[in-house]
């Protein structure tokens, strides 16, 4: 169970779904932050403000922080303003998620319902372990990647920063994928894929 407040900054899609685990574990989300005062508004929650406004109340708010922005550079951004205002992100972990007492689990990561995390994987920070993904033993992960529903990475993978592993994508054992790569969903990847390649298909090619 969480004890503690939290914050949480971008209030729709990605936003709705940390937000649902962080309350089925217990959390009391005092608010939200985003541009504007969001109409649809399913967990009734008080709007604080914008995060990067100068007056905004969070800042002074002794809670912690989640971050509903499934974008890695735009998550990246707003985790790296968290750190200045000497603030946390929380690390919310689903009560369905199976995480290996051996694995390595960064700050302020979101491990959705029914991921599988092996044992000596590691986790880098701000990361996103969606819905039913597998985390297979030894893969190293690094800041703020994105791995979606469904993602199967098998034993020793290696994935950069701020990388996007699509949907239902499939990774062979032993790959090593560079930073800022985008992996389209449903892609199968036998090979090393260097820094900031989009790839995509059976088996994944550079587009």
């Amino acid at each position: 169970m969480l004890d503690y407040n939290l914050i949480l900054i971008g209030y729709s899609g990605h936003g709705y779904v940390i937000a649902d685990t962080a309350l089925e574990l217990g959390a009391n989300i005092i608010g939200y932050s985003d541009k504007t005062a969001i109409i649809d508004n399913p967990f009734k929650l008080e709007y604080l403000g914008f995060e990067k406004d100068d007056d905004f109340i969070g800042w002074k708010s002794s809670s912690k922080f989640i971050i509903g922005i499934g974008d890695n550079f735009i998550r990246e951004k707003i985790a790296t303003l968290i750190e200045v205002k000497q603030k946390e992100v929380a690390t919310i972990i689903s009560k369905s998620a199976s995480v290996s007492k051996y694995a390595k689990i960064g700050k302020g990561v979101f491990i959705n319902r029914n991921v599988s995390v092996n044992a000596f994987a590691e986790i880098g920070n701000y990361v996103i372990l969606n819905t039913g993904c597998v985390i297979e033993h030894d893969c190293i992960i690094g800041n703020t990647v994105h791995v979606a529903p469904g993602v199967v990475l098998a034993g020793n993978v290696q994935i950069g920063n701020r990388t996007f592993i699509g949907a239902n994508t499939v990774v062979k054992q032993g790959v090593k994928i560079g930073k800022d790569v985008i992996i389209g969903a449903g892609s199968v990847i036998i090979n090393d894929i260097s820094d900031g390649e989009k790839v995509v298909g059976n088996p994944g090619k550079n587009i």
